[in-house]
């Protein structure tokens, strides 16, 4: 994933072009390399280079400085209504949906979830060792901890380690969204959190987030960073590499769905299929690419 800011995405030769039309600068930006685009403000981008996204499964998220808000997406997913469906499924049965929870608890957590436990208790236990892994990495990187505190609306309100952290899951759930979209699911289903268009990622990102970009914000934080949010963007790039991130969070997903133990539905004999067949895609399974 990359951030760009003040400049004009076109496509030049088949691939993604950032124009700086101040100082006529211009870089490349690799098509087949690239999950999703965040687009800061003072971006532009073209009809063409949306195309081609669109084609490749690139993701385009339209962003807030530092990307401390997301605004808008690209690519609206529901291109497999099986895939739909079956989350659907597994979201409004509570059975279901408390085996997907626990599951998430565990893989999060490193341990089976406690038993007879619904899914508002689980989250109780969740939120105290929430809470417990912050005081431990604020003394591990002494750091002055005073709690997860910030305005989205104010971002230069909350102090260094939360402006860290803010940039960080920001840079996460743009990543995780992308693996929703692109593996073919909604990110407004979500099992723990919901009412919101990114609950399923914000589901997702907190089972991975205090292995890769939380300890990342913490570290950039005790370096007393003049730049919070560039310099946390870089260590996230760096930690996303170091743990393959993106080739984990597909697989990912599909073994906490498979916690429900059911399978995707099969179509009724007797629906129509397309009248005109589907093109062959170089997009992921997730995308409309034509």
């Amino acid at each position: 994933m990359i951030f760009v800011g003040m400049g004009r995405i076109d496509v030049r030769d088949g691939a993604f072009v950032v124009i700086d039309e101040v100082n006529g600068e211009r870089m490349h930006i690799p098509v087949g390399s690239v999950v999703c685009i965040m687009l800061e403000p003072g971006t532009r981008i073209s009809h063409a280079a949306v195309k081609l996204a669109a084609a490749t499964g690139t993701l385009l998220i339209w962003v807030g400085e530092a990307g401390v808000r997301l605004y808008s997406v690209g690519q609206p997913g529901g291109a497999r209504s099986d895939k739909l469906l079956y989350q659907a499924k597994l979201a409004l049965d509570e059975n279901l949906r408390l085996k997907v929870v626990r599951k998430m608890f565990e893989l999060r957590f490193g341990e089976p979830a406690p038993e007879r436990r619904s899914v508002d208790q689980l989250r109780g236990i969740e939120g105290a060792r929430v809470r417990k892994t912050y005081e431990l990495l604020a003394k591990q990187y002494a750091i002055e901890w005073r709690g997860r505190r910030y305005d989205p609306k104010d971002w230069q309100a909350g102090d260094v380690i939360n402006q860290c952290i803010s940039a960080a899951t920001s840079c996460l759930y743009g990543v995780t969204e992308a693996a929703i979209l692109a593996a073919g699911y909604a990110p407004a289903i979500g099992f723990l959190h919901s009412g919101k268009p990114l609950s399923f990622v914000y589901d997702i990102a907190d089972v991975v987030k205090f292995e890769t970009v939380v300890p990342a914000a913490f570290k950039v934080a005790s370096q007393k960073p003049k730049q919070p949010d560039r310099e946390v963007r870089i260590a996230c790039r760096e930690a996303f590499r170091k743990d393959k991130t993106l080739h984990r969070l597909i697989p990912l997903i599909e073994e906490i769905l498979s916690a429900g133990e059911i399978s995707p539905p099969i179509a009724y004999e007797d629906s129509q299929p397309p009248a005109i067949p589907e093109p062959i895609s170089i997009g992921d399974s997730g995308h409309r690419s034509k």
